[in-house]
């Protein structure tokens, strides 16, 4: 009996607005829409860059408690130079964000989206 094999992972982030959080990821960060629930007032819906599809869910503000209570994903990357480039050029990064080598043997930087869903991108070195 096969014991499984897991192919791919879709985070869901939750958002306060989807349709203003699906154009941050596609007009800013260089995401397609992978899919909606509804075209014009959305409470769930997909976007994809390459290998990557992150999933955004509408939350009532109510259940909001902004802090550590966030999600973070790592997402690594290839050309690391170059995102970090495309991205500084569309402002979404805060006035510490910098690409920098870790201790633990990563290049990487990170940023917030609208949200406060963390987002770090990374390649080995």
């Amino acid at each position: 009996m096969s014991k499984g094999y897991l192919e791919a992972i879709h985070p869901v982030l939750p958002v306060k607005d989807v349709s203003l959080s699906l154009r941050f990821y596609t007009e800013r960060l260089g995401f397609t829409i992978a899919f909606a629930d509804d075209g014009e007032n959305p409470k769930y819906a997909g976007v994809r860059r390459d290998n990557v599809e992150i999933h955004l869910q509408w939350h009532d503000s109510s259940e909001w408690e902004i802090g550590i209570d966030r999600p973070m994903l790592r997402l690594k990357v290839q050309n690391i130079e170059g995102l970090f480039t495309s991205f500084s050029e569309v402002d979404v990064f805060h006035e510490d964000t910098d690409l920098k080598e870790t201790p633990w043997g990563t290049e990487e930087f990170a940023f917030y989206d609208l949200d406060k869903n963390g987002l770090t991108f990374y390649r080995d070195l």
